[in-house]
């Protein structure tokens, strides 16, 4: 882990944190009408992740994406018109927060069906493999997907087929507002159920990005050298609302303590206190990244306000029937 490294990663906590933070600054003002799932105290996953990736590469996620989509490097003006429903959007303004795509960074799209991108994934995979492409493919999903039916049926081929893919799980312990010892054994880990498929698993702290990077990298390799498959459990926590810009502490389904207990572990501020510590960066360096992120986001979301919104005549496009 060398220091530029972890400087970058870094940088990327950062500038998903502070593109979330506007999303919950201007979300009133009702100019965004779609649905927002934040991913604010899971940036750590996205970073390290993606940070072993190159464009050439394929990533798929769900409902909650904007980390993602931003660490693969997609398009934060495409980004932000679609988050306006504009026409620039990365889907036209037609999809939305959930609906996310770049193609030229490698993040292939985002669905809000959960576990759908799972299969999806997994054929891109098989045909990579097919196409004999240096390809190798990333799978974001929650921990609920791995409920799914579609779950183990795509683990199944994965293995069967010795496909060059990551499945990488956000264990954030809450389907919504169900809690994890409501919807799946008791002392049974997550990253247990793909051992069962015969694929290498492991289960790593989601809130430290240097971990998730190495545990990350290895996976990548493997995959691109033939090795298989690997699933990958990240244990994180959101801090907002399930969908929504708020806090939802109050409804219950989570103590104050918790969630207390979890922002203390703050994957960025962690970070930043190691980089500080070490003197790995100066604080006319951090203030420096802050005005970067700051500049870029003002430039995006003007285009996005700018924007045209899309003509009536195109409703109909790119749909099948």
């Amino acid at each position: 882990m060398t220091t530029e490294l972890l400087k970058q990663l870094f940088f990327s906590m950062l500038r998903i944190r502070r593109v979330e933070e506007k999303i919950v600054e201007l979300y009133p003002q009702q100019e965004m009408r779609c649905p927002v799932h934040l991913c604010i105290g899971q940036e750590a996953v996205a970073a390290g992740v993606c940070a072993t990736l190159t464009p050439t590469d394929a990533v798929f996620s769900g409902h909650r994406a904007h980390g993602h989509y931003l660490a693969m490097g997609g398009n934060l003006k495409a980004f932000w018109a679609e988050m306006y429903g504009k026409a620039t959007g990365c889907c036209q303004g037609k999809g939305g927060s959930m609906h996310l795509v770049d193609l030229d960074a490698g993040f292939i799209g985002s669905t809000p069906i959960v576990g759908g991108t799972i299969p999806v994934g997994v054929g891109a995979a098989f045909g990579a493999m097919m196409q004999r492409l240096n390809k190798v493919v990333v799978i974001f999903f929650g921990e609920g997907a791995c409920e799914e039916g579609v779950f183990h049926e795509s683990l199944n081929f994965a293995a069967l087929k010795n496909l060059p893919i990551v499945f990488v799980c956000e264990n954030n312990f809450y389907s919504v507002y169900t809690p994890l010892s409501e919807r799946q054994p008791a002392k049974r880990e997550v990253y247990t159920l793909a051992q069962a498929h015969n694929i290498p698993s492991f289960q790593e702290n989601g809130n430290d990005v240097e971990q998730v990077y190495q545990m990350a990298r290895e996976a990548v390799e493997r995959a691109r050298s033939g090795g298989g498959a690997t699933f990958l459990e990240f244990k994180t926590y959101r801090w907002r609302e399930h969908c929504g810009h708020n806090y939802d502490n109050h409804i219950g389904y989570r103590t104050e303590t918790e969630f207390l207990e979890w922002k203390e572990r703050c994957p960025i501020q962690h970070t930043q206190m190691q980089l500080l510590k070490h003197r790995l960066l100066t604080e006319a360096e951090l203030e420096e990244m802050e005005k970067e992120i700051s500049l870029e986001l003002e430039e995006a979301i003007a285009f996005a306000k700018s924007s045209p919104f899309p003509e009536q005549q195109t409703i109909f496009d790119h749909i099948y029937v």
